[in-house]
């Protein structure tokens, strides 16, 4: 007769136990090792964004752009480009993104109507230190007749013109854009009075860039119909900015007017703002042709006499008392620059790294923080040269 042989405990434990006292040991193992636990691998996606060789560690590189994607409170990130020394390291785009489709800058518009004046300044058409040609301004008397072209472009002109006032519906830019200056944006942003003597306070301002769009667009085509003006600044923008800088999506938006929204409405597709911020980069040169002179580059990226984190039409990365973390200056070089946007569309440009980063997607106000700082991290990892 044969004896049966009672089974082992191991072998009457059920799958489901067996596996519960594996996870277990398992964390028990985490528990005893010795530093904190290992990096988790990255996902296929992210490290198929980065090149082999991005000039710092592909993986490290691929960490830092997933974060901009996935951290928590940077709101929702559809498009991220990083060049180093002029090519594309690193290029990803949110699921249903298309990498064609042109994306508002919003307020990085400015930085584009910035060198449009450059452009005419250059041709001889403005004067830096002349009063801005803004005609309702040059009745006698009127106190903004003193108001130079160089205090619009440094957003010191004293106008009253706050930004993202509260309660939004009294801000002057929704005002201009949305409600009773809709119909001229340029006329309603020139009629508001002084409020500060010219050159003296900086008060940034999406209505002081209409009036320099207006100041460009009347140049261009003076005593024009509302036609005429949107297809005099069209053509201007194709020859003058788009074209020979090989940005051929760079499109503006106009008011009834025919009035460039300068300093809001420009349309690009994330690779053409790149390349906008690498003509900057570069000092105003594409294609090995000097397209707006390097002097107006570097004006645009000199402090503003009344901000220093601020140029012409252009954000610097350096700490002002005012603190409005628009960049990361306690963390990267005070030559870096940036076209800014609303709901956080980013050009970063820092030349002594040899490197631009573009960010488009939608971040609310209390979320920049957030992102600044995970935009910040994949500048640390370039040295300075």
């Amino acid at each position: 007769m044969t004896r049966r042989t009672s089974p082992s405990r191991q072998q009457r434990r059920s799958p489901r136990a067996v596996m519960a006292l594996g996870m277990i040991a398992a964390l028990l193992g985490a528990c005893a090792q010795d530093g904190p636990p290992p990096i988790p691998p990255l996902p296929e996606e992210a490290l198929n964004a980065v090149v082999v060789e991005p000039g710092v560690s592909q993986e490290q590189l691929a960490r830092a752009v997933d974060d901009v994607f996935t951290a928590e409170g940077v709101g929702e990130t559809r498009a991220l480009i990083v060049m180093h020394e002029g090519e594309i390291v690193a290029e990803r785009y949110a699921a249903g993104i298309d990498p064609e489709a042109p994306q508002i800058g919003w307020s990085m518009s400015k930085s584009v109507t910035g060198l449009i004046i450059g452009s005419l300044v250059a041709d001889g058409r403005l004067r830096l230190d002349d009063p801005a040609p803004v005609s309702s301004w040059q009745r006698t008397g009127d106190p903004r007749s003193d108001i130079t072209l160089r205090q619009l472009l440094q957003m010191r002109s004293g106008l009253r013109h706050e930004e993202a006032a509260a309660p939004l519906y009294t801000s002057p830019e929704v005002r201009m854009m949305y409600l009773e200056g809709r119909g001229d944006m340029a006329a309603w942003a020139e009629a508001q009075p002084l409020e500060d003597e010219p050159g003296s306070t900086f008060q940034y301002s999406t209505p002081t860039s209409m009036i320099l769009a207006d100041i460009a667009t009347d140049l261009l085509a003076p005593d024009e119909d509302a036609e005429d003006r949107q297809q005099a600044m069209a053509d201007y923008v194709a020859a003058r900015i788009a074209g020979p800088i090989g940005v051929p999506s760079l499109v503006g938006e106009y008011d009834a007017s025919g009035t460039l929204l300068g300093g809001s409405n420009f349309w690009a597709t994330p690779r053409d703002w790149a390349k906008l911020g690498e003509f900057m980069r570069t000092g105003g040169v594409a294609g090995g042709v000097q397209v707006v002179p390097r002097r107006w580059i570097d004006f645009m990226r000199t402090p503003s006499p009344a901000s220093d984190d601020y140029g012409a039409q252009l954000w610097l990365n350096r700490a002002t008392e005012a603190d409005r973390n628009v960049l990361f200056a306690e963390q990267g070089p005070d030559t870096a620059f940036a076209m800014v946007g609303r709901l956080g569309q980013y050009v970063i440009v820092s030349p002594d790294q040899r490197l631009t980063v573009v960010r488009m997607g939608m971040t609310q106000g209390e979320e920049r923080p957030a992102l600044v700082e995970e935009l910040a991290d994949i500048f640390a990892l370039y040295p300075v040269r």
